[in-house]
């Protein structure tokens, strides 16, 4: 029997960028969760637009915990941004800290979001506007929390040195999601914090 031995260097790249299976299979995960949030937000929209006035009936959402974890989030999402940018040019280190730092933030936004959810004067079944808020926003959490587990385990391929500048597609897969959870936030943010103070 022969044995043929590969150095791992010359192995295949594979399909990058726009044209790894990955990219546009997230892609199109991305499309159909967009429209899920697209309804909802609408749903909410239509109920405030039949409501009497005035929406919500306890006046807006406090911002004291709204707008750190915008801030939060949004960081994570540069911080992932910086990571991607370093293992393009082959510094591995650069990845692992923009992880680390992004689980970080991550972590802190969903401390923040279950902080200001334990302090709401309502319950899921008190009232439609309840029901849109806990509804949606629980919705965008779930989803923060399956970007940190992404996030965790391109941490652990890190570790085991799975990427380098030619081998990456699935560190810019989790980056486009991680991205699109920080532009739902900041929609959703929008909807509930800002939108009531327009009258």
């Amino acid at each position: 029997m022969t044995v043929v031995a590969v150095s791992r260097t010359t192995l295949p790249v594979g399909s990058k960028g726009r044209n790894a299976s990955g990219w546009w299979g997230m892609l199109t995960l991305i499309a159909t969760e967009a429209s899920l949030f697209a309804y909802l937000l609408f749903s909410y929209f239509y109920l405030a637009s039949h409501a009497p006035p005035p929406w919500p009936s306890g006046g807006p959402p406090s911002l004291t915990l709204a707008i750190p974890g915008t801030c939060v989030l949004v960081a994570g999402s540069v911080t992932m941004w910086w990571g991607e940018r370093g293992i393009e040019r082959g510094r591995r280190w650069q990845l692992a800290t923009g992880l680390v730092l992004s689980l970080l933030l991550g972590i802190i936004f969903i401390v923040l979001e279950g902080t200001e959810w334990a302090h709401k004067g309502f319950k899921l079944s008190t009232g439609v506007y309840s029901s849109l808020y806990f509804t949606i926003t629980g919705f965008h959490l779930a989803h923060v929390i399956a970007g940190l587990l992404m996030l965790a385990v391109l941490l652990l391929w890190t570790m085991l040195d799975y990427f380098d500048e030619n081998r990456h597609s699935a560190v810019s897969i989790g980056v486009i999601y991680w991205h699109f959870i920080t532009v739902v936030w900041l929609a959703v943010f929008f909807t509930f914090y800002i939108t009531p103070r327009l009258g």
